[in-house]
């Protein structure tokens, strides 16, 4: 901004200021603040009374975060990163006047949160915590949980996204029974089937006589997502039973051991879904996380009669079913003609003849993924893609798709996911894509397809009008080197995920051209990346390193580098950059673009980050120095 605009900006009535900052997000309020005496002033004056503050993509401290939240008896909603708070912040958090809570890596807090918002926010109707007391000597009591349970009396969402199975059994069917009536989304990160089939079985309450059925727990529930041990009949039964009012369920597993019959789902359990014929979005989904395993007591018959019950289902995800053949997946397709998402996760037995009558049914289809299905063929792509509304097309893991079928993606004009991970594709098919679906694509992934070069950016990108690209992913690519990467930053597509781990040709000339990277006039220069991962990338060394640092790559919030760099340089970085997250396991970075939690807060940023300077102004010096020091000490090669 220039200094003539802010001299006449300054010159604006300051309720008119203040009515404009307040439409903006926390962010973009920090720009402007730093920007002249008269928004710095407006903007700490607003604080106090901002009904939102979100800011989930830096993961601020106690001493940062204080200064934003001063008492503000209009504040509804908060987000944060809370991966720096602990217990000590509690109060300053949490006000009465909150609706909206959500609170992200909750690690280093004991249960006292939970009970503290229940005594606290007992007008809460959303309420989001994430990994609470998982860091070693922290806990939760199951009078933590009641706590919750029994003073959030208006709470009509809920998401606890840590292991519930630690409580004790034997209480925690009665705790629930506090939950608020009007609560009609449940979601926990882990808990065991045995704690979900006696949480919702009608069993005789307490205080009763011997033939009162206990009222149903959570009568108003209509969204179940549960991550759990084991799916089985039990548990599927007595939620089908029970929530008269379900529309989504989405039930995870994964299994240590192999489960035995009477721990395991069966044709007989997906008989039981949907007995009140209300529900819209069902997945089922066996993780291979711990052990290789499938759904084996399932098959063509269990999928038939559970599409007795679900002509009315939207949305449909199916994973480790590998007993269910073509006939039972074309049953679904022709018999829920409302269906507009399908998901098949190691169909083992998913072949092109499930989509051969495809024009039959009411192709309907936007959103379409079918990961690790290695018999699927071009010819299976060219028939799904007379669903001409196409937005997301994951085909990860299927192997025998080729060049043959990109012509068929590439006509698909409302496309805005592609990922084609593993596939045989080339750089002579990749061409298609160039005159279709590239203008409209969001998100495109081709991990490990090796036979791509360098061609495959510039057959892509080069010359290309203005494109919506924001997150691609070029991981495992052999013969990726930086000559690609160069001509990727002289393309100047804006951006913000850009994953290249275990690219063995990628080195320092890379990270020089991306820190430079200009992405279009409007912004300035400066790269748009937010996340970048170069995860044994073969030719980083400790130079790359002088580029990652300030005020290079002036966005950047996840980092993947590879364990074995030097450890002084990294924390050196971690220091000068304190917002950003920096991982070196080789753990993927950012969230899964399925299951994004809230996209709101993303945002354009200025060509320096203003948040990050309003926060730690003058402590640039001193960091650039940290980061020289460890330079000078570094004697390994980075690699």
């Amino acid at each position: 901004m220039g200094s003539w605009r802010v001299e006449r900006l300054d010159q604006l009535p300051t309720a008119l200021l203040a009515t404009i900052m307040t439409k903006l997000d926390i962010s973009s309020i920090c720009s402007l603040a730093v920007t002249c005496r008269a928004f710095n002033s407006c903007a700490s004056h607003i604080l106090s009374f901002l009904p939102n503050f979100h800011i989930l993509d830096i993961s601020p401290s106690m001493e940062l975060i204080k200064p934003l939240l001063p008492p503000n008896s209009h504040l509804q909603s908060l987000k944060l990163d809370c991966g720096q708070l602990n217990d000590s912040s509690i109060e300053l958090l949490l006000r009465p006047s909150l609706q909206e809570l959500c609170f992200h890596n909750c690690a280093d807090f004991s249960g006292k949160l939970l009970s503290e918002i229940g005594s606290r926010c007992k007008d809460v109707r959303s309420l989001y915590l994430g990994s609470v007391a998982e860091k070693r000597g922290r806990a939760i009591h199951i009078s933590d949980l009641e706590e919750l349970l029994g003073g959030c009396t208006q709470l009509e969402e809920l998401n606890l996204m840590f292991d519930l199975s630690l409580f004790l059994r034997h209480n925690f069917a009665r705790v629930w029974a506090l939950a608020s009536k009007m609560l009609t989304s449940l979601e926990i990160g882990y808990i065991s089937s045995v704690m979900v089939t006696e949480l919702l079985s009608p069993n005789v309450g307490p205080h009763q006589y011997p033939n009162q059925i206990r009222p149903s727990i959570l009568p108003a529930i209509q969204k179940l997502s549960l991550a759990v041990d084991y799916i089985t009949d039990t548990m599927v039964g007595t939620i089908s039973k029970g929530l008269t009012l379900l529309t989504h369920l989405e039930l995870r597993d994964a299994p240590l051991i192999e489960p035995r019959v009477t721990f395991d789902l069966t044709n007989s359990g997906l008989q039981q879904i949907n007995q009140h014929g209300r529900l819209k979005h069902l997945s089922l989904v066996r993780s291979q996380e711990f052990l290789s395993t499938y759904f084996k007591r399932v098959n063509d018959l269990g999928i038939l009669l559970m599409a007795d019950k679900c002509a009315n289902m939207e949305s449909i995800c199916l994973g480790g079913f590998c007993r269910v053949t073509d006939t039972g997946f074309k049953t679904i397709l022709h018999s829920c003609s409302s269906l507009y998402k399908l998901k098949v996760c190691h169909g083992s037995q998913l072949t092109d003849l499930v989509f051969h009558d495809i024009a039959a049914t009411s192709l309907s289809l936007t959103h379409v993924s079918f990961r690790w299905c290695n018999l699927l063929t071009n010819h299976a792509i060219k028939s799904l893609v007379r669903n001409t509304r196409l937005k997301v097309l994951d085909l990860r893991g299927c192997k025998n798709l080729g060049d043959e079928a990109l012509p068929a993606i590439g006509s698909l004009c409302e496309l805005k996911m592609l990922q084609l991970d593993n596939s045989d594709i080339s750089d002579v098919g990749i061409a298609y894509l160039r005159h279709g679906i590239i203008s409209s694509l969001v998100s495109l992934s081709v991990r490990g397809c090796k036979k791509l070069t360098d061609k495959c950016i510039s057959v892509l990108f080069d010359g290309s009008s203005k494109l919506e690209l924001q997150e691609l992913d070029l991981s495992n690519l052999p013969n990726l080197s930086d000559n690609g990467v160069l001509a990727l930053a002289k393309s100047r597509v804006p951006i913000s995920e850009l994953r290249m781990r275990q690219c063995p040709l990628i080195g320092d000339t890379s990270i020089m051209a991306l820190a430079s990277m200009q992405a279009d006039d409007d912004r300035g220069h400066g790269s748009s990346l937010r996340l970048l991962d170069l995860y044994n990338c073969g030719g980083i060394t400790q130079l790359s390193f002088r580029w990652l640092k300030k005020p290079y790559f002036p966005r950047l919030r996840w980092l993947g580098v590879t364990g074995s760099v030097n450890r002084d340089i990294v924390d050196a970085l971690a220091r000068n950059r304190p917002f950003l997250h920096v991982a070196c396991h080789g753990e993927e970075l950012g969230t899964d673009p399925w299951n994004n939690i809230d996209s709101s807060y993303m945002h354009d940023y200025e060509e320096l980050d203003e948040l990050e300077q309003w926060l730690q102004e003058g402590e640039w010096e001193s960091d650039d120095e940290e980061m020289e020091d460890a330079e000078d000490d570094a004697d390994v090669v980075v690699e």
